[in-house]
């Protein structure tokens, strides 16, 4: 069984900084593609960065320049380091990761969220 285990949230003051881990565990062929994805209250689920196995990362636009997206293949765990945080990213963040199971099958797994709070 796979499970993805988030850390790294909490509270913090505008143009702080927070990193969110997120390790993936079980059996499996390969992880692919990995990223976070957050949901405000009261929106959609939106996604905020993916990495590849090779390390190429994707930002969506609102926090490029911001946020660092990297991963640890040898660990199977993913990074979101996030600096210069501004209210709007106020969410709870969910980890995601594209994993081919040993029956060959890929499935999209999700972390249970972590709470990111910007507050004065």
């Amino acid at each position: 069984q796979v499970q993805l285990v988030e850390s790294g949230g909490g509270l913090v003051q505008p143009g702080g900084s927070l990193r969110l881990s997120c390790a993936a565990s079980g059996s499996w062929i390969v992880v692919n593609s990995m990223g976070w994805y957050r949901q405000a209250p009261g929106k959609q689920r939106e996604l905020v960065a993916t990495i590849t196995r090779d390390s190429s990362p994707k930002y969506a636009d609102s926090v490029k320049g911001r946020f660092t997206i990297s991963r640890d293949n040898a660990k199977n765990t993913v990074y979101l380091q996030m600096n210069s945080l501004k209210l709007e990213d106020t969410a709870v963040y969910y980890c995601n990761a594209q994993i081919r199971l040993r029956t060959w099958s890929e499935y999209d797994y999700w972390g249970q969220g972590t709470q990111v709070t910007v507050s004065s």
